[in-house]
């Protein structure tokens, strides 16, 4: 009586821990929500061509169009494991593109970052490798080819500016082209990693704010009198935006 007692306790156990570990291992829907704002202020396309922001050095500002590249999109957990989520997105606020991405990954439970890069890295940013990003967001080879990360368009007056004057804040690799025949890169994109995101058994929701001001104010005040137009050529320009870009993003606390 006592091994049959035994064999079936034995039993249960396995069957317990089978089913525990099919439960673990299923297939769980991760979905990222880009959420912009302006500050706090949530922004839409419905917010477009309305100069109703300001930045921090008194500029106001209205958009016109919004679109960036994330790529090498993944989730790593505390032992530095990956889950790869995409190669890369391109997020447009203004179409409405990807601005909620959604995929089946087995992920187990645990706390992981949502590691990605603003751009491409000088790796991945070769000419021709994203059709349909060669179109409109191509970049020429003068300036050394590859792809722009983001391209940010509107108008904007301020004190000494107060005609609608427009301005493209088109982030690329920097390009030094000061001598033609010998020019110098520098790759400009930004590792982002946003931590301490909890899995359990239930799908993956995680919200990531994009703070449009940022690019205007953090390190780097931006003049838009100065700096408007003409900012792809512009090495210098090129590592302030690259600076600026770095607190860009960030982890909503629902996440």
């Amino acid at each position: 009586m006592n091994k049959i007692i035994t064999s079936l306790i034995t039993l249960l156990l396995l069957v317990s821990c089978s089913s525990n570990e099919d439960d673990t291992l299923q297939s769980k829907k991760i979905t990222i929500n880009f959420v912009h704002k302006w500050d706090d202020t949530v922004v839409t396309k419905a917010d477009f061509n309305t100069e109703k922001f300001e930045t921090r050095n008194e500029d106001k500002v209205s958009i016109e169009r919004y679109r960036y590249v994330l790529s090498n999109i993944k989730l790593v957990d505390a032992n530095n494991n990956e889950t790869p989520l995409s190669d890369y997105l391109l997020v447009d606020l203004g179409e409405e593109q990807n601005l909620i991405f959604e995929t089946d990954k087995i992920v187990l439970n645990g706390t992981y970052s949502l590691n990605f890069t603003f751009g491409f890295t000088d790796e991945d940013n070769k000419d021709g490798e994203y059709s349909d990003l060669n179109v409109d967001f191509f970049v020429p080879s003068n300036l050394g080819g590859g792809y722009h990360y983001m391209q940010f368009d509107g108008k904007f007056t301020s004190a000494t500016t107060t005609t609608a004057t427009g301005f493209n804040y088109h982030v690329i690799r920097a390009a030094n082209i000061t001598d033609p025949a010998n020019p110098t890169y520098q790759d400009t994109s930004i590792a982002v990693k946003l931590t301490d995101i909890k899995v359990t058994n239930n799908d993956v929701i995680i919200n990531v704010n994009v703070d449009i001001n940022q690019w205007f104010e953090n390190p780097n005040t931006w003049n838009l009198n100065t700096l408007n137009q003409m900012l792809m050529p512009n090495f210098d320009a090129q590592l302030l935006m690259s600076s600026n870009g770095t607190t860009v993003f960030s982890l909503d606390s629902d996440s």
